[in-house]
């Protein structure tokens, strides 16, 4: 085939994203390398050491955006003789969705954040920060692990290793086929198109959200890199706060978007399934959360710091794992969006285990160092209650992660034992449900009382906390027996959820009334803590009052289990059809 003529082929398009990808990869090593030497270097050599990481990092910059640039342009003109226009884009999608196909693949969604690591870096870069050279020393080496997943290179080691995969590459050089024996091949093919459960909105503004999110979540962990590669444990936890709050509010609305598109496209039946590929987002999530909190109890009391880093390294380990888990293949039997295997899941794993060794090392090496107050705090301190608050929220994503991970668990045994059949979890509603009800109803107990604690406060109980505990008690009940006027609670711990929900609410909804006028810096985390409580109503609210449409006439027999016919319903395009709701 190399010596037919081709006709209409754009090659220049294929040869200058190549060139950036290369670039781009050795441009990133440059920055990644430059930014080490300058903080490990001589007081000498750093200028001159941080100057040439700065150039590196802009070189990688421009030629990610030019690759960025220029593959959007083949997917608007749809140069369909490359692969990811090919399987992206087609003559009939509207333009409005041609960022929905961008980002549709693996390599689109790559490219996505590291356009946010380029984004952050220069922000990074711009502040006048002490640990800044570290922060982006890490940023680039996450930089360049995306980069390589684009290489598409090959290395002759007995059977050919590859490295990255290619997005621009000719589909003539991928699929050997007949059409291409015709040197004007390009008039006869169209694009397979976007997948119609994509072609949603919410896949147009949830993606750039998410990976946002996970860009961000870098930022904590280069914090924790620089404070313990500096030695400094104090110092660090003021900058860093912003970056994990931003961060983790971010990944807290793209998670909101992606379970509104899953409602809307993939029909779970409700905004939440338990779906694996949703776990393993929201467990970082948790994390981040937790390590918010440690972050407050270290700031304002020097406890916690070491739960502090251990908290954000877990959380950018999270989304490592979990950009593992839905890139490698393992979720395609249980989840109903993870991506389909392409060959990367070895270099996903060494990008886990590059960061998973240097939090260890680090951490290994400095623990003894970092402060850890002998004498333990009172029960009557909010540092107190704010701790056992991170400790449940860690064994909330503990549950979650380990249940979710049964597939790669599954993975594994089987490459020892072929004839290994495999756990799964059969009802994924049910069984985390059953645990993190309690996980949500500690939370709200302790978010409600914490915010009227003080730090080192190691005073008594006062009558006057008490009896306000006691009002919000006795209001709470009296929103539970309303509340169950409204949605069905038909066991008891759903009664005990919704009191400890209004609980929070009216608790937080008190003091955020006295912190307008004395505390304005404390109404962020009433504001917070009651989103949470309102949260936990809407949760049982849309997860108890549910009902199925369904005729089940025409399923009667079809399904193993006894009324299962009444989930489900057949409709007959252009003919009116009755149906059943059963509650």
């Amino acid at each position: 085939m190399d010596k037919i003529q081709y006709v209409g082929e754009a090659l220049w398009i294929g040869y200058l994203c190549k060139a950036f990808i290369i670039g781009g990869f050795v441009a990133a090593l440059l920055s990644a390398v430059s930014y080490t030497f300058s903080s490990w270097g001589s007081s000498t050599q750093a200028p001159a050491w941080k100057r040439l990481g700065n150039i590196g990092f802009a070189v990688h910059a421009l030629l990610i955006i030019s690759l960025l640039g220029l593959m959007f342009y083949a997917m608007v003109q749809q140069h369909y003789e490359y692969s990811y226009v090919f399987d992206h884009v087609s003559g009939d999608l509207p333009m409005k969705y041609i960022l929905s196909a961008f980002w549709e693949g693996q390599e689109g969604s790559f490219l996505l954040w590291m356009f946010w690591h380029l984004v952050i870096g220069a922000v990074i870069i711009a502040i006048n920060d002490q640990f800044k050279l570290e922060v982006m020393a890490v940023i680039m080496v996450a930089e360049i692990w995306l980069n390589s997943m684009l290489l598409g290179i090959y290395l002759p080691f007995g059977e050919d290793i590859k490295i990255g995969s290619n997005p621009m590459m000719l589909i003539r050089e991928i699929t050997l086929a007949p059409i291409f024996n015709n040197a004007d091949y390009l008039s006869l093919i169209q694009g397979r198109g976007l997948n119609p459960l994509l072609q949603n909105y919410w896949m147009t503004i949830h993606p750039p959200f998410i990976f946002a999110a996970f860009a961000l979540s870098v930022v904590p962990f280069g914090y924790a890199v620089a404070a313990l590669r500096k030695g400094e444990y104090q110092n660090w936890l003021r900058p860093v706060l912003p970056w994990a709050l931003f961060g983790t509010a971010i990944l807290g609305i793209s998670l909101i978007m992606g379970s509104l598109w899953a409602y809307e496209a993939l029909s779970f039946g409700g905004y939440w399934a338990w779906d694996p590929v949703e776990n393993t987002s929201l467990v970082p999530w948790i994390i981040l959360v937790g390590g918010i909190h440690a972050n407050l109890i270290a700031k304002a009391t020097g406890r916690a710091i070491r739960s502090t880093l251990l908290f954000y390294l877990g959380g950018f380990l999270m989304i490592v794992y979990s950009t593992l888990l839905t890139r490698s293949g393992i979720l395609g039997d249980t989840s109903a969006h993870a991506f389909t295997e392409m060959g990367l899941e070895w270099q996903l794993t060494f990008f886990l285990l590059s960061f998973v060794f240097l939090g260890i090392i680090l951490m290994a090496w400095r623990y003894k160092n970092i402060p850890a107050p002998a004498k333990e705090e009172s029960i009557y301190s909010r540092e107190f209650w704010m701790y056992v608050g991170t400790l449940v929220l860690f064994f909330s994503a503990l549950l979650i992660n380990a249940s979710s991970s049964l597939p790669v668990l599954n993975t594994i045994i089987r490459y020892f034992d072929p004839s290994y059949i495999g756990r799964v979890i059969k009802d994924p509603i049910a069984h985390y449900n059953k645990y993190q009800l309690w996980i949500s109803i500690f939370i709200g107990l302790f978010s409600a009382i914490t915010v009227w604690l003080k730090y080192k406060n190691a005073e008594q109980v006062k009558g006057k906390w008490l009896v306000r505990i006691a009002v919000y008690t006795a209001a709470a009940l009296l929103l539970t027996w309303l509340t169950s006027l409204w949605i069905q609670l038909p066991e008891w711990h759903y009664l005990l959820m919704s009191a400890t929900a209004w609980f929070t609410i009216v608790a937080n909804g008190h003091f955020l009334l006295e912190a307008i006028t004395r505390n304005t810096r404390a109404l962020g985390a009433a504001l917070a803590h009651m989103g949470f409580g309102i949260m936990a109503i809407g949760i049982l609210a849309s997860g108890l009052n549910f009902s199925y449409l369904s005729n089940p006439f025409v399923f009667k027999g079809l399904f193993g289990g006894e009324g299962d016919e009444e989930k489900y319903i057949q409709l007959i395009k252009n003919k009116p059809l009755l149906v059943k709701i059963m509650w």
